[in-house]
């Protein structure tokens, strides 16, 4: 039985006298009201209504009631209204700081539609597993090692010259013998990418092929290395969208690929499931991963 339709009914019903009335006032048809009425009597063990009357007159034994069904829908109610306004709750989610402005809003609308309300919190790697481990947030897309993802995005090597080779091999950095020049090409690291399966890695090619170490940098932010870019012939380690938003020129690594590789984890409940699950095309976009499904083309 619907113990808190029938309630609904019951309540309006008595204070309209009429089973009409009151069915409408509950917006239910009126048989289903009465139905419900003779579902409550019957559970309850006795008459509500006395029904020898043309109006709905309450019995005895129904104004006895009458308070605790009151009660009943109002806690129902309250519960309703506690629900929809959880609803609306906004779910901070730490972010990449790589993900563009747009792409956020437009994963923000697809969340809302999906009636999840979502406020971003962009923070490199390590800051968003801290707010997550300290629950400053209740998400966070987090780096996992290569093939622990559900997205993946490949990274190689962007410059602001020319490239005129299908790949570039970090070995070519390397400075000649009559090579007199003080400064050496440069491969910058940033912030996203400063995690051990991506920077370790990137070192030891570059202790292999006999770069120097200044040769490979991870850079405080982004913006910093980006001016070490543009003023030179450096090299940004990127994914090919960031390469493009940077007005950049990208090529894959010759002797290494790299990867990005994300999942989103939650302090509580099945928070992170939901959002991988309704919202994982919006944050591929965001990554820069494939839309299909999380993987790097």
């Amino acid at each position: 039985m619907d113990l808190v339709g029938a309630c609904k009914a019951f309540v309006n019903v008595s204070e309209r006298g009429s089973f009409t009335l009151g069915a409408a006032a509950a917006r239910m048809p009126q048989p289903v009201a009465s139905r419900r009425i003779a579902a409550l009597e019957k559970h309850l063990g006795a008459r509500l209504f006395d029904r020898s009357t043309r109006r709905a007159t309450l019995t005895p034994f129904g104004r006895d009631m009458l308070p605790s069904a009151k009660r009943l829908v109002r806690i129902a109610e309250d519960m309703e209204h506690d629900a929809e306004r959880a609803k609306l709750t906004p779910l901070l989610l730490a972010v990449p700081e790589i993900c563009c402005t747009r792409d956020l809003a437009l994963l923000d609308a697809e969340a809302r539609r999906q009636g999840i309300h979502l406020v971003f919190h962009p923070a490199p790697p390590a800051e968003r597993a801290e707010l997550l481990r300290s629950q400053q947030v209740r998400a966070a897309i987090t780096e996992v090692p290569p093939g622990e993802g559900r997205w993946s995005v490949p990274l190689g090597l962007a410059s602001a010259t020319a490239l005129h080779t299908e790949t570039v091999y970090v070995e070519t950095l390397r400075a000649g013998r009559t090579d007199r020049s003080s400064r050496r090409r440069r491969i910058w690291i940033q912030p996203e990418d400063d995690v051990p399966h991506i920077r370790d890695r990137m070192i030891r090619v570059r202790d292999t092929v006999g770069l120097q170490p200044a040769q490979v940098t991870v850079a405080i932010a982004l913006t910093s290395a980006l001016a070490e870019v543009l003023g030179s012939t450096d090299f940004l380690l990127s994914s090919p969208q960031q390469a493009e938003e940077l007005d950049l020129c990208w090529r894959p690594i010759g002797e290494i690929r790299l990867v990005r590789s994300f999942d989103v984890f939650a302090g509580i409940g099945d928070d992170a499931e939901r959002i991988r699950t309704r919202l994982h095309a919006g944050i591929a976009r965001c990554l820069g991963a494939s839309p299909e499904n999380g993987a790097a083309a």
